[in-house]
């Protein structure tokens, strides 16, 4: 078999991608040979006898796969997170949830005559002030004081 290592140097330099991409036709093997100049490959380029192989990428398969997994929930058990539960779900927006669902029920509380509008303005202002962990919590404050 000819060495045709010069030459697929030069074509990796010509067609401007590294030697594992170069591919030679073994049916062109003696001319290919031949070739010892960059003109010459050149040549042989334009006739499709060298030419550069498609780079090979990398499978999104199985991302894909996991990424379907963790919509449905799986793929997140403690042996799967990295870091603190303040790092995976942000602190505001639970925050935020909390004091929206506490608002609306005392609203809703306000608006049925459960508690009276001074008692809604106290608790609301409490639940502002971060007293409360949770409409649970609302509920049981309103029981005791009542």
């Amino acid at each position: 078999m000819t060495d045709l290592s010069a030459q697929k140097r030069m074509a990796a330099d010509v067609l401007d991608v590294g030697k594992n991409r170069v591919w030679l036709n073994p049916e062109r093997q003696g001319d290919i040979a031949e070739a010892i100049t960059r003109a010459d490959v050149r040549d042989l380029v334009d006739e499709g006898a060298i030419r550069a192989e498609e780079p090979k990428g990398n499978s999104r398969g199985r991302a894909r796969e996991r990424q379907e997994k963790r919509a449905y929930g799986h793929r997140k058990g403690q042996g799967s997170r990295k870091g603190t539960a303040g790092g995976r779900e942000n602190e505001k927006q639970k925050w935020v949830s909390a004091i929206r669902a506490q608002r609306e029920k005392l609203r809703e509380l306000r608006d049925d005559g459960t508690i009276s509008r001074s008692t809604y303005r106290e608790l609301y202002d409490r639940a502002s002030g971060g007293e409360f962990d949770s409409v649970a919590d609302i509920e049981r404050t309103i029981g005791s004081e009542n």
